[in-house]
């Protein structure tokens, strides 16, 4: 077992752990080997007065199911991960490929501590041979394998207006209809634009989505002088990201333009980005790829079940490993419970999942 602490001095102690557990294969340091990573942070619970099973952080036990934020995501995989190796260690089996479990910090925020720190930090941990399942995605069935993501862009946008009395607009500048006007605008040419679809996934279309939004008016009677939009972009690799930038400046440019007044001797509004995350997705992993066979037939084996193989718009781990030429599939079996109320993990799908999981060790 080793312990790999990402410096972060908002975390506990000053950092984010990684935890990588070793099971040797039948060669010892020798053995082909086997990826399993899980994450070990969730996401906020939300709307408190959604949980109605149970509170966030109390799990509990009911009709086959374990309540509680992060069951699913990604506890559910961890755990199976764990009695896949365990499992194996009671037998006294010692498996064709060696495991590596992983546990790893600060997926759900862009993994700046967690694998992307690692890969940078300790290249040396990873081959260019090795076998890479995340149990991060999949469907009620299992029979999903995902080998491609879309690219990610967060992208913050800050308008600054002139903030005063909502009786009297023309003394300053409302910062949310220039802020509204650009979103408008945005949504409509990034849809239109990059609008072809790609049935490989899921969906087959790039997705521009208005997420969190912000604004300091803390009463009805205030125009407020900024504003604060974030954007959630997935987008088919066949796009840049450069581009879609490029595209919100200019519209940034109009959209001042339209707005434009000179107050107290400065111009306004002002537009301003901040990229948040970006992933610019690798070539997805080869559908005939050893961990793509390996996977399906362990499915076959053990469920009798065909898996197909896709891709999708969210982000996982599998990413950076692409990125490396390392090839990597996202696998599980799951009712898509994830950042939901009442978030929840079957324990029939973690049993059956971890027999999946010490198939790839063994098969």
């Amino acid at each position: 077992v080793e312990v790999y602490n990402a410096p972060d001095e908002r975390a506990k102690n000053g950092v984010r752990p990684s935890i990588l557990a070793y099971y040797y294969g039948e060669k010892g340091e020798e053995s082909p080997r086997v990826w399993i990573l899980t994450h070990i942070d969730v996401v906020p619970p939300g709307d408190l007065s959604k949980w109605t099973v149970t509170e966030p952080f109390k799990p509990v036990v009911k009709d086959g199911k374990v309540y509680g934020r992060g069951s699913e995501d990604n506890g559910q995989s961890l755990v199976a991960s764990l009695y896949a190796v365990k499992a194996m260690m009671n037998l006294g089996i010692r498996p064709k490929r060696t495991v590596i479990l992983a546990f790893v910090s600060d997926e759900e925020t862009g993994s700046k501590y967690g694998v992307e720190w690692l890969m940078r930090e300790h290249p040396e941990l990873f081959r260019k041979d090795d076998l890479v399942l995340v149990p991060d995605g999949g469907n009620e069935e299992g029979t999903f394998i995902e080998v491609a993501e879309k690219s990610i862009l967060w992208l913050k946008v800050r308008v600054r207006g002139k903030q005063v009395h909502a009786s009297m607009p023309d003394k300053g500048l409302n910062a949310h209809r220039v802020a509204l006007d650009f979103a408008y605008h945005l949504d409509r040419l990034l849809h239109e634009k990059y609008g072809e679809r790609d049935e490989l996934f899921d969906p087959p279309e790039s997705t521009f989505e208005p997420t969190m939004v912000h604004g300091p008016a803390d009463s009805p009677n205030i125009a407020p002088g900024e504003h604060e939009v974030v954007f959630d972009c997935r987008v088919l690799p066949r796009y840049n990201l450069d581009d879609i930038l490029a595209d919100a400046k200019r519209l940034a440019e109009e959209v001042k333009e339209r707005h434009r007044k000179e107050l107290d001797g400065e111009v306004l509004p002002e537009i301003e980005f901040e990229v948040l995350q970006r992933m610019d997705a690798p070539a997805p992993t080869d559908p005939n790829s050893e961990i793509v066979k390996l996977l399906q037939e362990a499915l076959r084996k053990l469920r009798g079940k065909e898996a197909k193989v896709g891709g999708i718009g969210g982000g996982t781990f599998a990413a950076y490993f692409r990125k490396l030429g390392i090839p990597a599939v996202v696998w599980a079996t799951l009712d898509e419970m994830a950042h939901q109320p009442n978030e929840y993990a079957w324990i029939k799908n973690l049993v059956e999942d971890a027999k999946v999981m010490a198939a790839l060790a063994l098969l």
